[in-house]
């Protein structure tokens, strides 16, 4: 009987195990912003298939003492996208619908995460 228990904890302590170490999915599909690059053109970014869950500093934004805030993102990945004013996911939010429409150039970010 002892045994029959002891296996049953070990099964589940395994189960939570694996559940706990599993990896972020990815968002699937693309997610895209507008920059201003360095000759004053928008320039337009997808980023494919996204890491779920972990923080993206637009690169091209990343300084805000050396550059202007990405504009205008597109949510069209299967995940809700927050994006920030600020690096590192920090600064005022605001959170895009999965598959929704283009934000308006009035947007700006600086970095996004995305979550289920």
């Amino acid at each position: 009987m002892r045994l029959r228990h002891s296996l049953a904890a070990a099964c589940g302590a395994l189960a939570l195990t694996a559940a706990l170490a599993a990896p972020a999915h990815a968002a699937t599909g693309d997610f895209g912003y507008r920059f201003v690059g360095l000759d004053g053109s928008p320039q337009n970014v997808t980023l494919h298939d996204p890491a779920g869950g972990e923080c993206v500093t637009i690169p091209e934004a990343a300084d805000p003492a050396a550059s202007a805030p990405a504009f205008a993102p597109h949510n069209d990945t299967d995940q809700y996208a927050i994006v920030f004013t600020e690096p590192d996911c920090t600064g005022d939010s605001w959170t895009l619908r999965p598959h929704g429409r283009p934000a308006t150039d009035r947007l700006k970010l600086r970095s996004v995460v995305f979550v289920s």
